[in-house]
């Protein structure tokens, strides 16, 4: 497969530092930079199909009438948070 090159990105000096100073053994900037960008279109696709998921879920609530009120969501949220917290004290 054949790879593509990015456009070059002018950053300030401090920021170059910071990154630099980051780096793991053995790993370049240029490989820093490949895997922040990966892990940014992970988070920015994961991020639109929440809202999608979402979108159609409230399309879906107002179509059919099937809602919660405000409380009845915080008391569902809260009994769920505090079974995790029970499964991790146990």
């Amino acid at each position: 497969m054949k790879t593509a090159t990015l456009p070059t990105v002018r950053v300030l000096p401090e920021i170059r530092e910071q990154a630099e100073s980051l780096l793991e053994a053995g790993e370049s900037l240029s490989m820093f930079i490949e895997e922040s960008l990966r892990r940014h279109i992970a988070l920015r696709q994961s991020e639109r199909e929440f809202l999608a998921r979402g979108m159609s879920a409230g399309a879906r609530a107002r179509e059919t009438g099937d809602t919660l009120s405000a409380h009845e969501s915080l008391g569902r949220l809260r009994a769920m948070a505090d079974s995790h917290a029970a499964k991790k004290i146990a």
